[in-house]
């Protein structure tokens, strides 16, 4: 039977405890009553309670001694003291140590009631942030997203908080992030993780075949349409869809969106029934969509339907303590799959790691572990096993930290002097030295031009 919660009531006067029985089963609590300190004791190692109640002063025993006894075992349980009128000083130090409340006897009723009424509001809140920290503990391990950054801990809360909810998601970051994991953390968290998730990439579906994939098709619809098919939101009936890249949605797609958004039903292409919908919908863009709106490219009462819980995730270069963590953890997730005895990461690759822009973000990361991994002639990952624009990218950072002469420099021949250098350490590779130089083919093949700078293989011959 559900009661409003449980209490043990400890008081060596019998009829105290009667009373409190009485006035608390009517109150549908469920309640034990015990004489003492040791048999509450017992009563606790067998079970757990919500509230205790105790008489500050007992034969033998004291309530402090209980209070002290019990909250070392758990600080947060709720005790609230009983005391005499002459003994109120005792019961306020109770407090100090950790009491949630006291009451003067005799106890009247109305009070009581009360006392226990806020006792309770602050237990339930007590256990939903119990629940709130398991979630984030759980949300936080989920491969890829490792991060003590204070930000990923800001997205980890948001996310714990948010998962149990039914409400529409909007996930803004640039891409390789980690959109769909945080998408896919939310499903997990929420009831309906034991339902499908389903995610689609509306960057990568034509404008004549998106209406289909979402709500589907029926047979003879359009030329090809062989067979009726379910689209992704009848197919996750109960479950998730994650819409990926929903900036790049044409408008008029968009305001079918709108309808389905808000009517929870769609009709399938050629269809002439409406069908219902029980959908939770995230989406994820790494455009800017207030931008979108203003330029015609976005409907701003979509964004609005969209945009009701958002969640920021930042770029790796804003959380750089975090790429010790992950580049370890790619380290062990990839020397493992691929058989090969990794002992980590030498402090000269780890600090050109630390030092990089990573416009590709994590997902680059996860990408120059797994090839490094490859490319590595030791047990360690060493500068020269991490790809050339990473390894120039840091010789550039150091070659640049000096302060200029005072009759000045001439800038032409500095730039025709590293392009030179560039040429010959790629061996003529044009491709290979524009990375070096952090410039595109086209700008080296001009600069080359200019210069008049031939290869070195020509030079040579």
């Amino acid at each position: 039977m559900k009661t409003n919660g449980s209490i043990l009531i400890v008081d060596d006067e019998k009829g105290q405890r009667e009373i409190l029985n009485l006035i608390l089963k009517k109150e549908d609590y469920d309640v034990v009553d015990v004489p003492g300190v040791s048999e509450a004791l017992e009563q606790l190692e067998q079970r757990e309670f919500d509230l205790i109640m105790t008489d500050l002063k007992m034969q033998g025993q004291s309530g402090l001694d209980l209070l002290e006894k019990v909250l070392a075992d758990d600080p947060q349980q709720c005790i609230i003291m009983m005391t005499a009128h002459g003994s109120v000083d005792s019961a306020v130090e109770a407090m100090r140590k950790g009491a949630f409340d006291y009451l003067e006897k005799p106890l009247e009723r109305d009070n009581l009631v009360l006392t226990l009424l806020r006792a309770f509001e602050r237990i339930n809140l007590v256990r939903e942030n119990r629940v709130l920290q398991k979630r984030v503990e759980s949300i936080a391990t989920i491969p890829n997203m490792q991060g003590e950054h204070p930000k990923m801990k800001e997205v980890f809360r948001i996310v714990a908080k948010i998962a149990p909810s039914n409400s529409t998601v909007l996930i803004v970051g640039e891409s390789g992030t980690g959109k769909e994991l945080i998408a896919r953390a939310i499903h997990d968290g929420s009831p309906r993780r034991g339902k499908p998730f389903i995610a689609i990439n509306c960057a990568a579906i034509p404008d004549t075949l998106i209406e289909s994939e979402l709500f589907g098709h029926e047979k003879g619809s359009f030329t090809g349409a062989n067979a009726r098919e379910i689209g992704i939101f009848e197919a996750a009936n109960g479950g998730t869809v994650f819409l990926d890249e929903i900036g790049e949605m044409n408008v008029a797609m968009q305001a079918k969106l709108l309808r389905a958004i808000q009517e929870k039903e769609i009709r399938r292409v050629g269809g002439k029934v409406n069908i219902g919908l029980d959908v939770r919908l995230v989406s994820a863009t790494n455009k800017e969509l207030e931008q979108e709106i203003k330029r015609g490219a976005f409907r701003e009462d979509l964004f609005y339907r969209l945009n009701v819980i958002r969640v920021n995730l930042p770029p790796l270069r804003e959380r750089g303590s975090d790429i010790k963590s992950l580049a370890e953890f790619f380290l062990d997730k990839y020397s493992k799959a691929a058989g090969i005895t990794m002992d980590g990461i030498s402090k000269q690759a780890l600090k050109l790691l630390i030092n990089y822009t990573w416009p590709g973000n994590v997902r680059q990361l996860e990408s120059v572990i797994e090839r490094s991994i490859l490319m590595a002639e030791s047990n360690y990952i060493e500068p020269e096993d991490l790809p050339v624009e990473i390894t120039a990218s840091g010789s550039l950072a150091g070659g640049i930290n000096f302060d200029l002469p005072a009759e000045g420099i001439d800038f032409e021949a500095l730039e025709k002097g590293l392009i030179i250098k560039a040429m010959e350490r790629s061996e003529g590779v044009i491709g290979k030295a524009a990375l070096l130089l952090g410039m595109s083919y086209k700008t080296l093949q001009y600069r080359l031009e200019k210069f008049e700078i031939d290869r070195p293989e020509k030079r040579a011959r």
